[in-house]
């Protein structure tokens, strides 16, 4: 098969999916095509790189492309204009999420103490446009239904194309390491985006099919069969990427959405919440005992260095200009950061820490690092809270900040234009007055209003034909 009309098929296929798909009129708002585009652009390639104007250089790196930062406005002003346009109860916005917005206040503060401080504060002002895009969402009449529609669009680009320039066009879906070996990108820069985009479309997938539709598949739908070639795409595309980080993650996050089908927990949802303090709590009774670390490292083929990652922390612990409130926003990597890790540790290019917690501290100091384990806390109490009002949804949050609080110790997503963060974002940050609409007929929730309570029973009925033998 030729590329050319491998890419015929592939286009078609992506438009097929568009075009059938079962959740696009649901009556949610064309809005959520702003936050639909910022995500695929930050699990993809930026729009300079989509259009082959994007140069590698270190004033590029420190600048960024006008081309980019032209696009990402156009959608933050887009995505602006749709929340005037909206009757949003500000004030207690900010009181329910007020760690989150403390948090981005103090990265702004941070800039004066930079010694980049004209671009950490262009970071900053992009950075901005992630708790905004979270907004769009979770505004929308139904916001975490649209969270999944967007994830599923998202899916149907993301896949097929990484699939296609990966077979066909190995100079825009390959890449290859510094020892020559090969790497396989698909529609991402390097090997961990493919992982992430794997990631976020498990973590829908099985929230799909375990709790958001019918127990059971149904092959004779349409839909489902795009689904399974879908699902097909995904599993190879996984083992192409070789993302042990992203793997784990995606085993955490189905194994969550998995017990949380049982009978036992699904009944008392504030169960899944205790059953997870277990788990991290013998952990460390775990690592001391079994050495639990050095067992799932060998088993995912990783040796204790992860890759080499311990050497580097090292090294930037020693290179911490302010423990308390880092070296301002984003402004770490500035300067001469990087030609003393390639004289310390001869590494050519790197610009982050792959650890999302060093990142932090390196950038804005134990204060950071404090925030953001804050955000993630509150964020777990106001799920603790959802579990009885919207069981599904809920769910899909607790996956949102566990597998970022996972994804964040090898690699680094807790700033920028970052899909991993913005998931975090959209799991931590609550709006009153959201509705919780559910498919009755699965024996999900039903639909209520304002402060009246929501029937919190997670039951499959029984078929009719069992349920009397003597009817």
């Amino acid at each position: 098969m030729t590329s050319s009309l491998a890419a015929l098929i592939c286009i078609l296929f992506i438009v097929y999916l568009f075009w059938t798909d079962p959740k696009k009129s649901n009556g949610h708002s064309i809005a959520l095509w702003i936050p639909f585009f910022w995500m695929f652009l930050a699990g993809s390639r930026y729009v300079s790189s989509w259009l082959n104007v994007r140069t590698v250089s270190v004033e590029t790196y420190s600048e960024g492309s006008p081309v980019d930062a032209a696009a990402f406005f156009l959608l933050i002003a887009a995505a602006v204009l749709v929340l005037s346009r909206r009757k949003i109860d500000w004030d207690r916005l900010l009181i329910q999420n007020k760690w989150v917005w403390l948090y981005f206040l103090y990265c702004g503060i941070s800039t004066i103490w930079s010694e980049y401080s004209f671009i950490s504060f262009k970071r900053w002002i992009k950075e901005l446009g992630n708790p905004i895009m979270v907004l769009v969402i979770l505004t929308e009449q139904r916001p975490y239904e649209a969270v999944g529609i967007i994830l599923r669009r998202l899916a149907f680009l993301w896949l097929p194309l990484s699939v296609l320039f990966i077979k066909y066009y190995p100079d825009l879906g390959r890449a290859y390491h510094q020892d020559g070996s090969p790497m396989y990108t698909g529609v991402g820069h390097q090997k961990n985006d493919l992982g992430l985009i794997c990631l976020i479309s498990t973590i829908y997938f099985s929230w799909n099919f375990l709790l958001n539709r019918k127990g059971d598949f149904d092959l004779g739908g349409r839909g489902n069969i795009t689904d399974f070639v879908l699902l097909g795409m995904l599993a190879w595309l996984f083992y192409m990427s070789n993302s042990q980080t992203s793997l784990v993650c995606a085993v955490a996050a189905v194994s969550l959405l998995v017990m949380s089908r049982i009978t036992l927990i699904a009944q008392k949802p504030g169960r899944i919440m205790v059953l997870l303090m277990v788990v991290v709590s013998l952990l460390p009774l775990l690592e001391a005992t079994l050495d639990l670390s050095d067992v799932v490292l060998g088993m995912l083929g990783r040796d204790s260095t992860l890759t080499s990652r311990t050497s580097i922390w090292q090294v930037l612990g020693e290179l911490a200009m302010n423990p308390v409130v880092g070296a301002g926003y984003q402004s770490f990597w500035l300067g001469g950061t990087l030609e003393i890790l390639r004289e310390k540790l001869g590494v050519m290019f790197i610009n982050q820490a792959h650890n999302g917690y060093l990142e932090q501290y390196l950038n804005l100091g134990y204060i950071g690092v404090a925030f953001i384990g804050v955000i993630m806390l509150s964020g777990l109490l106001k799920i603790r809270k959802h579990l009885d009002m919207d069981y599904p949804a809920a769910m899909l949050r607790l996956c949102f900040i566990v597998t970022a609080a996972i994804y964040n110790y090898t690699e680094a997503s807790f700033y920028g234009i970052n899909n991993m963060w913005l998931l975090l974002l959209l799991g931590s940050i609550e709006i009153s007055g959201q509705r919780a609409t559910n498919r009755t007929e699965n024996g999900y929730i039903h639909e209520q209003r304002g402060k009246a309570a929501f029937v919190a029973r997670y039951r499959y009925k029984k078929p009719r034909h069992k349920a009397s033998r003597n009817g």
